[in-house]
């Protein structure tokens, strides 16, 4: 099952790589790198509410830690690798800037977990603010930054581009169909984990983040490998901010639905790795410019992230 559901994800990730090449060309990159996070990352709430439900606590905070340093290092290195060439670099350093106010935020309920029962309910209670800031920081920066990304671009759409209604609607289907197959891999991840014998966390960190956001990631690197280096970085850190300010603190307030609190309180690994990330991608996208090399270090630094959150094993 395991197996059938990382090939599943193939085909899923040309089809998404596809729209949203086709959707940026009537709204230009941003939008369409926006767009591809929102649908990428659909199903992966959807799983971590569901995760959340079954007191799998660990394993979300896991996926989302996961998935902003996976995006963030491994995604847009390997697109830097595929396809060097300008990017957007204020709008990079836009969504930068809000995943470090995000790791600043998750420090509020970390610290105090850092001593005891990381999902005790006043750890819940120091969450609830910091969900529902990020939240309405998302929604404000999302605001300005689509209003932006909107009046830059003014090109039509080239000969040949999908209507925009035709690349919404795939992106839509690929993305649901998306949801049903990272739930089937979720659900096999558990014992694939026992077989290989690593840890909860693990599994949740790498795994979970990489094979669960297969798709997307795949379709990132599909139009890095098209020469459009500005919708590729977009899809990679975009999708990582989304996942910080919107997908964490949206799975601890929807907890709450159910009686299960999910806590904010991330580990000091996880809390240490995600900062040095973005500030590596920051030097990384500074000059405006990407480049094969920056890419290949980006990716060796997911390496040692990934023997980090190994080497750490479960709390």
């Amino acid at each position: 099952m395991f197996a059938v559901s990382a090939v599943a994800l193939v085909p899923l990730a040309w089809v998404i790589g596809e729209a949203t090449e086709h959707v940026a060309e009537h709204t230009g990159p941003g939008v369409g790198g926006f767009l591809n996070a929102s649908f990428g990352n659909a199903p992966e709430l959807i799983i971590a509410v569901l995760a959340v439900h079954e007191g799998l606590y660990e394993v979300v905070r896991g996926s989302i830690t996961g998935s902003v340093v996976s995006n963030l290092l491994l995604v847009l290195g390997l697109t830097m690798v595929a396809g060097a060439g300008d990017v957007d670099r204020r709008s990079l350093l836009h969504h930068l800037g809000n995943i470090g106010v995000a790791t600043a935020l998750f420090l509020v309920p970390s610290v105090p977990g850092w001593d005891g029962d990381p999902d005790r309910h006043s750890l819940f209670v120091l969450t609830l603010p910091v969900a529902g800031f990020l939240l309405a920081l998302y929604v404000g920066a999302s605001l300005l930054s689509l209003r932006r990304h909107s009046a830059l671009h003014t090109a039509p759409a080239a000969e040949g581009a999908w209507r925009m209604r035709t690349a919404v609607v795939a992106l839509a289907v690929s993305a649901t169909a998306t949801a049903f197959v990272s739930e089937a891999l979720v659900k096999t991840l558990e014992g694939f984990g026992d077989t290989l014998g690593l840890s909860d966390f693990f599994v949740a960190a790498v795994i979970v983040a990489i094979v669960g956001n297969a798709a997307e990631h795949g379709g990132a690197i599909v139009v890095a490998r098209r020469g459009k280096t500005k919708l590729a970085s977009e899809i990679a850190v975009s999708s990582a901010a989304q996942v910080a300010v919107f997908v964490a603190p949206a799975a601890a307030l929807l907890s709450a639905i159910g009686g299960h609190d999910l806590t904010l309180a991330f580990r000091p690994v996880e809390v240490a790795v995600v900062a040095l990330a973005a500030l590596a991608v920051g030097a990384s996208v500074a000059g405006g410019r990407s480049t094969r090399g920056r890419g290949a270090v980006l990716a060796a630094g997911y390496v040692a992230a990934a023997a980090a959150f190994w080497l750490s094993g479960d709390r």
